[in-house]
């Protein structure tokens, strides 16, 4: 089976480098804003997919490790996708799109509700690639009033 590449999988490749991070955000309503710190390197696996490996830090936890894998799916017609981090239990699952003309990745998944424990919430993540060394992200969380909540703020720079 040979993969059917697409103007998306070129458009995820601009990712493929070394990064580094900074980001602030909160994890719930009257919760107080933090600031991390950290590098990101972007690979790819052939021409369809991107692995992100992330490592960085955090308040109360040492090294923090992420890996986000992303690729375009032809036949669904969406991004495909699933974060992890080492500072949680939870596998997130991603579906989005990529608007070409404005330069955004637009990725939705459901995880565990910062301000309710045990409940789960919809989570929103903006990706903006305004320049070829920089990425945008901003991430929202959908409230009970149905109402998306910005939470967090992360720009990338290309080392």
């Amino acid at each position: 089976m040979n993969a059917d590449m697409r103007k998306q999988h070129a458009w995820l490749m601009q990712w493929v480098g070394q990064w580094r991070y900074e980001f602030e955000g909160t994890c719930g309503p009257g919760a107080e804003a933090q600031i991390h710190r950290g590098t990101e390197t972007v690979r790819a696996l052939g021409d369809a997919w991107l692995l992100c490996e992330g490592r960085g830090e955090m308040p109360e936890t040492d090294d923090t490790q992420t890996l986000m894998t992303l690729g375009y799916d032809p036949l669904q017609a969406c991004v495909v996708g699933s974060w992890i981090g080492s500072m949680m239990t939870h596998f997130w699952v991603y579906r989005g799109e990529i608007d070409l003309h404005a330069n955004r990745l637009t990725l939705d998944a459901e995880g565990p509700s910062f301000s309710v424990p045990g409940r789960m919430a919809r989570y929103r993540d903006t990706i903006e690639l305004p320049a070829p060394d920089r990425r945008v992200l901003s991430a929202r969380v959908l409230g009970d009033d149905g109402v998306w909540r910005d939470m967090m703020r992360a720009e990338y720079h290309r080392v």
